[in-house]
């Protein structure tokens, strides 16, 4: 069984499952985007594992926002301008 870690200074674990809902996405949905399983998923966003920078990045992009955003540094949802 897994145990749930603290990931407080790592990554604001709601944001993941606030922008998948704001968009009307299921875990299962954003899961085969990432090329992963439901249950995987589930845990980057109880918070059980730690999101791989890849992913991250993947759904940065998807979700049009930053990084940073999701991994709760800033409150500025918007993607910054590149």
């Amino acid at each position: 069984m897994y145990e749930k870690i603290d990931l407080g200074d790592f990554m604001n674990v709601h944001r993941l499952k606030d922008l998948r809902e704001d968009h009307d996405l299921t875990q299962a949905e954003v899961a085969k985007l990432l090329k992963t399983t439901q249950q995987q998923y589930s845990k980057y966003e109880l918070g059980i594992r730690l999101i791989p920078i890849d992913k991250l990045c993947l759904l940065a992009d998807y979700y049009q926002t930053s990084t940073d955003y999701i991994l709760g540094r800033t409150n500025i949802k918007n993607v910054y301008k590149k």
